[in-house]
Formats: C-alpha cells, structure tokens, sequence
C-alpha cells in the first residue's frame, strides 16, 4: 500500500511558478513509476507528466511540454512537479499517482494509487 501526499498548491498570476510534492509512504516508492494528472472543472482527468522508477523515460503532455519539469528523489520518496509559465488554462485540481507497471502510461487507469489532489489557480 502507498499513501501519497500532495502539496505546493496555490493561487499564481500567469507567467509564475509553482512547484508541487508528492510524499509517498512505503518502502517501495523507487519501484514505482511515477505522474502527474490534471483535473479542471467540468472536464475529465487528464495527463500532465510520468516518468520511471530510475527517471529515465519521461513523458510529457504536448500542452506542458518546455514549461513543466516532472522529476523525483528516491531518497526522499518524494516526485515534484515545477510548473513554469503557467497559464490561465493551467487550473486544476493536480493529483499525484503511482503505478506498479514498469511502463510509463499516459492512462489514468494504468496507475494503482492516487493522492487526495491539490489547487492550482492561475490568474490572468
């Protein structure tokens, strides 16, 4: 079982940063592969960015690519999020997850546990 805990949240101008955490618990975080999702209001969760247990194959949605860096510390058992240039339509309930499979997916539904999400608002 993992618990995993999301924090950085907050409320941006557009142009800003931010940066997410995503604690996780367990012995076992540096198996996991590791992504970020994406929910705003009325749309469905989608993907932001994943990346492997070791951090060698990392994937990126098309409409954060060259703005958001996905990247973790095992030793820490912590996966960050740096959101640079953020944009109005960046606003979302950002949720962190962690997945069993060696392969790195796009699909929510590849990924076994989620934490509870937090709020990004980007102002324009």
């Amino acid at each position: 079982q993992v618990q995993l805990v999301e924090s950085g949240a907050g409320l941006v101008q557009a142009g800003g940063s931010l940066r997410l955490s995503c604690a996780a618990s367990g012995r076992t975080f540096s198996s996991y592969t590791m992504g970020w999702f994406r929910q705003a209001p009325g749309k469905e969760r989608e993907f932001v960015a994943a990346l492997s247990w070791r951090g060698y194959s990392i994937y990126y949605a098309d409409s954060v690519k060259g703005r958001f860096t996905i990247s973790r510390d095992n030793a820490k058992n912590t996966v960050y999020l740096q959101m640079n240039s953020l944009k109005p339509e960046d606003t979302a309930v950002y949720y962190c997850a962690a997945g069993t499979s060696v392969v790195v997916s796009r699909e929510p539904t590849r990924y076994d546990y989620w934490g509870q999400g937090t709020q990004v608002t980007v102002s324009s």
